[in-house]
């Protein structure tokens, strides 16, 4: 047997390479419109990796090794936008999108009308990828997520964010802290697990 192209190059099955936190080059590769399950109007946008970033097409290879018959594109490649505020007025995140997509394609002047997202398709733009705490399938779960757009230059400048938490693991964690704050203690601190409610400790 002739050893197959790219053999070398290519990742066994069960190997999985993290995103790196910081910041990367993004491409664009869909924006479209759509309504929240408030019936508030938002843009979906679907971004790739760039050819030039550390980790070039990370997501689209992700999308081809997804075996489910109604695979997606990657969550993590995906943002959801709201274009106005609860005041009804512009939301500062849209706003952050559309001046990032413009600094980062120099002549690029969002168009406002119909078919407004096929502008931003192949279009450059910046994001930064911090870590998130999560609470899920009953586990403890750190993910890395893309936290906000930047736009091209400020890339290379840009810091790994603090971790965040999201509502699910905000509420374990209160419910985990509730239990031991109700335990009795004995002097040293320590709690005081009376015999036979194996079943209700939170980590047992």
């Amino acid at each position: 047997m002739q050893k197959p192209n790219n053999y070398d190059e290519t990742p066994a099955g069960g190997e999985f390479t993290p995103v790196d936190l910081g910041g990367h080059k993004l491409i664009i590769k869909q924006v479209s419109e759509t309504k929240s399950k408030s019936g508030k109007d938002m843009i979906v946008v679907l971004f790739d990796f760039a050819p030039d970033d550390a980790q070039p097409g990370y997501f689209t290879e992700q999308f081809k090794n997804d075996i489910r018959p109604d695979k997606k594109w990657p969550n993590q490649a995906t943002q959801y936008i709201l274009t106005e505020d609860a005041e009804g007025k512009c939301n500062r995140s849209f706003k952050t999108f559309t001046t990032c997509v413009e600094h980062s394609n120099t002549g690029f002047t969002t168009q406002w009308g119909d078919n407004f997202g096929a502008q931003f398709k192949n279009k450059k733009i910046g994001g930064v990828f911090g870590e998130q705490m999560d609470f899920y399938n009953g586990k403890e779960v750190r993910k890395r997520v893309m936290r906000w757009f930047v736009s091209l230059d400020k890339v290379e400048k840009a810091g790994i964010p603090e971790t965040t938490e999201t509502k699910a693991y905000k509420e374990y964690k209160g419910s985990a802290q509730s239990f031991y704050d109700k335990a009795p203690k004995d002097a040293d601190g320590f709690m005081n697990i009376p015999d036979g409610i194996d079943e209700e400790l939170p980590f047992n």
